[in-house]
């Protein structure tokens, strides 16, 4: 990023799924107004791991790895598309299977080394004043009933789609009813829509401007996973150092 402002080059990182239509759909009804003020949210990512599946998933647990630095970039990157820059991180870390098996081919049979945590529960303090929690772990069965993202609002509460994908569907409950509503999705959604980071970034070379997955947005959810391994490993809160704009929302179509 130094380097890049230093040469006036820009710096563009993924993920761009806060791009797709589910959560700029959702970005829309917040700044609306749709739930009232925003008060809080929560995240789940819980899975029981990558070797029931992966070719060669080794790296997982190495340094670097575990489920907050594999997933936890969508998740977040979402939850600032939302709520705007994080001031303040409190996580809880634990490896709770110090050995892996491979149970996948070509490997099947292959002992793994767990050298990094595989459950990270969290809390973030928002700059806005709403406070989020999140759960990412490779050690559990995920319950089909946890929605990927919920945000939490004054006059309702909205359920946001899964930030590993660009698509809905969205829903939305407001104070005064009992049950949630879908909301029709404000663009149309192809099943995948990587490149509009890209392509947004290229339309502001063009023309001078902004784009919306760039540098320090990137590096603002990069401090943040590891916010939450040093809290935990500290036993105290980590003070976010780097801050990023709120990406504007795409117009409507």
């Amino acid at each position: 990023l130094e380097t890049a402002k230093k040469y006036n080059l820009l710096v563009g990182g993924a993920p761009d799924t806060f791009l797709g239509a589910g959560i700029q759909t959702a970005i829309h009804l917040i700044e609306n107004g749709e739930i009232g003020v925003p008060i809080g949210a929560s995240a789940f990512m819980i899975n029981r791991g990558h070797e029931h599946w992966h070719p060669d998933p080794a790296f997982y647990y190495d340094q670097g790895g575990g489920p907050m630095f594999d997933m936890g970039p969508y998740y977040l990157t979402a939850l600032v598309a939302l709520l705007g820059p994080m001031k303040r991180i409190s996580g809880t870390t634990r490896i709770s299977f110090p050995e892996r098996t491979i149970l996948s081919e070509p490997k099947k049979g292959t002992k793994i080394k767990v050298a990094t945590p595989t459950h990270i529960a969290g809390a973030i303090d928002f700059t806005s004043g709403a406070i989020a929690t999140i759960t990412t772990s490779f050690d559990a069965f995920g319950g089909t009933s946890l929605p990927p993202i919920e945000v939490y609002g004054s006059e309702g509460t909205l359920l946001v789609p899964d930030p590993n994908q660009f698509g809905g569907p969205v829903k939305i409950r407001r104070k005064d009813e009992k049950e949630f509503a879908e909301v029709p999705l404000i663009f149309e959604a192809p099943k995948n829509n990587r490149g509009i980071g890209v392509a947004d970034m290229a339309k502001a070379i063009l023309y001078g401007e902004s784009f919306r997955a760039n540098g320090e947005l990137a590096y603002h959810v990069l401090e943040a996973m590891h916010g939450f391994h040093d809290s935990s490993d500290s036993g105290r809160h980590y003070l976010m150092e780097s801050t990023c704009e709120k990406p504007v929302k795409l117009n409507k179509i």
